[in-house]
């Protein structure tokens, strides 16, 4: 009785698991970090890729964990089933830069940042594209400065102050201008060295963790949405997959899908860190057991709710500039795009709202200037856009004000499987790596998907872009007090019947119509229906008058240039960019 008495208890302890994104350069330490704060290693941490062993480098996101007392700020966690210890799981994300998705992939369940800086080098390339990363996903962050055991001791101090200030200085304009810092060494000695010595300052980094973690927003609703980061097979079991719940929630016996393989697996067991149980929910680290499959076939990659999760050949996403990124953000270009769990090449197209001088109102929804605008304007297939050459920056004084409100068309090179809403990030992978440079561009979120493989005519022409078109032409001369013939405006082989009907306005302020071709040479007819002013008149007869006295000294001179005709003719005009009829409109 006692025995079952305390299995009962222990079963119902609960344990709060809380996932801190431990990311920095290569080689400053991380792992070795890891390692010194871990009891328990979870199946895909420390570097089991053996490219990986052999450079002492992390290639994927290794997990472990390990348990601690529950701080007192988390015991009352406002009417829920109070929790009994708290679990920290370490994503040691890859610190070299190639892999960038990884992190990413990995950022969406991080609850806290860990950057690991090595206080002999400071801040490096990595280290930065880390703390941006970690802007865009992570709303807290702990700074390690590691490797202390390297600097002299009489020195120690004044270098970890000179380093803490130097930090600060980087993190001012940040989200983590406020955060906490802490000196260790991880591996005294460094990895080759033997592991008798101590590792310094660990014990006071957990205590700081312990500090600064709370009860992260978790919603067990919702479609099922998992990341796996490793998958191996059990004889006589079935094939089990590890990862992190990202959305929503599973337990035995529910059917998951794993797009990839385009098939449905039924769930036979679940563990989280070698203790089997019968569920789990957003942030729960977890292996989950099911029918059998071949686990070479999905090493990473994630499971769902069967049938929640679509395939999009295009999108549109809210768009905003990585303000660290040095290079131009131009229509047609293609990115790399990280969208979900997996990157992939896309054309980029920007689009904004209508100038305010077209002939829309303005938008009453814009924001204020000073509030960074993500979603305020919500975008619709209802409202008319403008087609943008580039991304437009701010255009405050100095350009320093916000960035205006902006879309892009993301249409990419093959599909991509993700979640509605999700985080998008555009970079520049194939940049030097050396190069100090930051490759992430751009980020933004997934509004609206193209499911359709021939999207660009089901559905594009709903996506009312449009590009302005002026033309400038010149009255030839008059043949009625309501009509003139133009030139210079089409070139001879342009089908002028379809642009019968439009309007277009004289340089001296009437309005008229073009009303057909006349003769072979591109030239036309234009009736202005409210009369040609006297004024406008005398001004064209003048000038044929000198034309025709010009005119009378050879017969093989040129026509006189279009300049000298004193009357222009202006056609102003928009053309939706995905019109498959690219009719002209005028407002």
């Amino acid at each position: 009785l006692v025995d079952r008495m305390s299995e009962s208890a222990d079963s119902r302890t609960k344990t709060l698991n809380f996932n801190i994104g431990v990311l920095g350069h290569v080689d400053s330490g991380k792992t070795s970090l890891a390692r010194a704060l871990s009891s328990t290693a979870s199946t895909a941490a420390f570097d089991k890729n053996p490219q990986s062993r052999e450079r002492g480098i992390t290639l994927d996101l290794g997990f472990s964990s390990f348990t601690v007392d529950l701080p007192d700020h988390l015991r009352d966690s406002g009417g829920q089933q109070p929790y009994d210890s708290l679990q920290f799981t370490l994503v040691d994300c890859p610190g070299h830069a190639s892999l960038i998705r990884t992190i990413i992939g990995g950022a969406q369940i991080i609850d806290l940042m860990m950057l690991v800086v090595d206080v002999v080098k400071g801040v490096q390339t990595q280290t930065a594209e880390c703390l941006l990363i970690g802007e865009l996903t992570c709303p807290r962050m702990v700074v390690v400065l590691n490797k202390i055991d390297l600097l002299p001791p009489n020195k120690r101090q004044s270098a970890i102050e000179k380093m803490t200030k130097r930090l600060h200085k980087t993190l001012e304009n940040t989200r983590f201008k406020e955060c906490p810092m802490i000196a260790v060494a991880a591996k005294p000695g460094g990895p080759e060295a033997a592991d008798t010595e101590e590792p310094q300052g660990v014990s006071q980094l957990i205590e700081l963790l312990k500090k600064h973690t709370y009860l992260p927003q978790r919603d067990p609703g919702g479609d099922l949405l998992m990341a796996v980061d490793h998958c191996f097979s059990i004889r006589g079991q079935g094939t089990v997959m590890t990862g992190t719940v990202l959305q929503g929630s599973l337990a035995i016996n529910d059917t998951v899908e794993i797009p990839a393989l385009k098939v449905t697996k039924k769930i036979k067991s679940v563990q989280m860190f070698r203790k089997p149980v019968s569920g789990a929910m957003q942030g729960d680290r977890v292996g989950v057991c099911v029918t059998q499959f071949d686990p070479k076939l999905l090493e990473r990659g994630v499971v769902c709710t069967p049938g929640s999760l679509r395939t999009l050949f295009a999108a549109v996403i809210s768009v905003r500039k990585i303000s660290y990124f040095k290079g131009s953000l131009a229509t047609r270009a293609k990115f790399h795009i990280t969208v979900g769990h997996e990157t992939v090449m896309a054309r980029v197209t920007f689009f904004g709202l209508p100038p305010v001088s077209a002939s829309e109102p303005p938008s009453d929804s814009k924001p204020p200037p000073s509030e960074p605008c993500s979603l305020e304007t919500p975008f619709t297939f209802d409202r008319e856009y403008f087609h943008q050459d580039e991304y437009v920056a701010g255009q405050g004084e100095g350009s320093s004000g916000p960035d205006p409100e902006q879309w892009a068309l993301l249409e990419f090179e093959r599909p991509v499987t993700c979640p509605s809403l999700c985080l998008v990030i555009g970079s520049k992978l194939d940049t030097d790596i050396h190069a100090n440079a930051c490759r992430l561009a751009f980020q933004g979120r997934l509004l609206q998907g193209f499911e359709d493989k021939n999207y660009v005519e089901t559905a594009l022409p709903r996506l009312r872009i449009y590009k302005t078109k002026h033309k400038e032409g010149q009255v030839e001369r008059v043949t009625d007090d309501y009509s003139v013939i133009g030139r210079s405006l089409f070139k001879k082989e342009t089908n002028l019947q379809l642009f019968v009907g439009l309007k277009v306005t004289l340089s001296t302020g009437e309005t008229g119509v073009i009303e057909g071709g006349f003769g072979q040479s591109g030239k036309f007819k234009i009736r202005v229906q409210e009369g040609l002013h006297p004024e406008t008149k005398q001004l064209l007869s003048s000038a044929s008058k000198k034309k025709g006295k010009s005119g009378s000294k050879g017969a093989n001179e040129e026509e006189p240039k279009a300049d000298s005709q004193p009357v222009s003719i202006h056609l102003h005009f928009k053309r939706y960019v995905f019109d498959p009829h690219k009719k002209m409109v005028q407002s």
